[in-house]
């Protein structure tokens, strides 16, 4: 009997170490999949840059003469009107998404079509980097009555 659950546990070993991958390939895998998922975002877009997105976001635009921080205040907490989206502490990928649906005509806005119109698609993911990253101070409207 011993020798019966001996040999069905090595089977069962043997049977185990067949359908695993060795430690350095399984490695390779898991390196390989962060660093696509660093590359990518639901947009499709580049890793975005904060530093480029910041520099951006205070640069004037030809077609408007606008920037982002004029009409969306500083790290984009501070609309000039209250119909302007607070764009600080948004999902990165949420911006990244409205600047292309802007560029691409998906979605239209006076301003902001002429303003997303030039963005590169590099361009659109350093915006969303940077306001995805600055601390905002959106709130829900959760319970507010």
């Amino acid at each position: 009997m011993t020798k019966k659950i001996i040999a069905i546990a090595l089977l069962a070993s043997i049977a185990l170490a067949g359908c695993s991958k060795p430690a350095e390939e399984e490695a390779g895998h898991e390196a390989a999949a962060e660093e696509a998922h660093a590359q990518s975002s639901s947009a499709g877009l580049p890793a975005g840059n904060i530093a480029a997105g910041e520099a951006l976001a205070a640069t004037k635009n030809a077609k408007t003469g606008q920037s982002c921080v004029d009409c969306h205040g500083a790290e984009g907490n501070a609309p000039i009107d209250a119909a302007y989206p607070k764009l600080a502490g948004q999902y990165g990928d949420y911006v990244a998404h409205a600047l292309q649906a802007y560029r691409d005509g998906k979605r239209e806005h006076a301003l902001m079509s002429s303003q997303a119109a030039d963005l590169t698609d590099q361009q659109v993911a350093d915006l969303g980097a940077y306001f995805g990253s600055r601390t905002g101070n959106l709130r829900d409207l959760h319970g507010v009555q």
